[in-house]
């Protein structure tokens, strides 16, 4: 992989958490006035309508991208991340973008705890030293036992908890499936799973709100657009540590335009975490240099 590319890669992970960025804010406006379940079925309408046209294209169409030897896997693959979605949107409306990002920037540490009873991966003590102290920067954001905590922090843990799972059987879907099925199933399944719950929550919107509802399903459909991109570009370990960026324009969205406020434990947890999140990325990397 050339310097070229893997600069384009770059540019193009930070442009998809702009895009993710942008997309959370609206959802926190629209979850703010209507259901997040109605939000979230429409969201995966458009997405579902995405996938298949993006499936449509490419070799064997629909049939080729749904083709799977792990059925059960895929459809709680699909479910998991339907689920994960309406919980951090939730959070949304309980603690705004700024602490609920932060939060959830330690799903990548999750994704570690986890690889092992999932995966079979070693993890050595270093990168268990790192995952202790990112929860210890998740412990900061949260400050349990000070009289401040409130019950709603726990709801972007939640949704990093359930984010990583979802990270976690990806990973082990894609040793029998392909991108594009697991890609079409996402997507499927979720918009089978919403409208069977979101239905019976529908709320008439109005002009401008349906206008940002259009704007929040291209966002979708741009943002991992944007991340198929990246991948196809450059290797996942140049650009995996750019995902970051999400929080960074979280934040400025939650600020500038909620009027949220930063928080020194926040502003700090959060920097534990991340630092912590890189250090386990870059063990990861050398290791797997190693084994190469």
């Amino acid at each position: 992989m050339d310097q070229s590319n893997t600069r384009l890669g770059i540019l193009l992970m930070i442009a998809t958490t702009f895009v993710f960025a942008a997309q959370d804010g609206i959802s926190r406006h629209l979850a703010g006035e209507y259901n997040v379940l109605m939000v979230v079925m429409i969201r995966y309408w458009f997405f579902a309508a995405f996938v298949m046209a993006v499936a449509g294209r490419k070799a064997g169409g629909l049939r080729a991208a749904a083709a799977t030897r792990q059925p059960f896997l895929q459809v709680f693959r699909g479910l998991l991340l339907a689920t994960e979605i309406c919980i951090m949107i939730y959070g949304f409306t309980l603690l705004g973008l700024v602490e609920s990002h932060a939060v959830f920037t330690s799903y990548p540490l999750i994704i570690a705890a986890l690889s092992g009873p999932i995966l079979g991966e070693a993890v050595g003590w270093r990168r268990w030293l790192a995952i202790f102290v990112g929860f210890v920067g998740v412990l900061i954001i949260l400050k349990p036992g000070f009289g401040v905590f409130a019950p709603a922090a726990i709801v972007p843990l939640i949704a990093a908890l359930l984010f990583a799972l979802y990270g976690l059987l990806t990973r082990f879907a894609a040793r029998k499936d392909s991108t594009a099925t697991s890609f079409f199933w996402t997507g499927v399944t979720g918009a089978v799973m919403m409208t069977a719950v979101g239905i019976a929550y529908w709320e008439p919107m109005t002009g401008p709100d349906w206008a940002w509802m259009g704007v929040l399903c291209i966002t979708g459909a741009l943002g991992h657009w944007l991340l198929i991109k990246t991948y196809e570009v450059a290797e996942a370990s140049s650009v995996q540590p750019f995902a970051y960026f999400q929080l960074v324009f979280g934040a400025v969205i939650g600020v500038f335009v909620f009027a949220e406020t930063i928080e020194a434990n926040v502003a700090f947890g959060a920097l534990i975490i991340i630092s912590a999140g890189l250090f386990n990325f870059w063990r990861e990397r050398r290791r797997a240099a190693r084994l190469a």
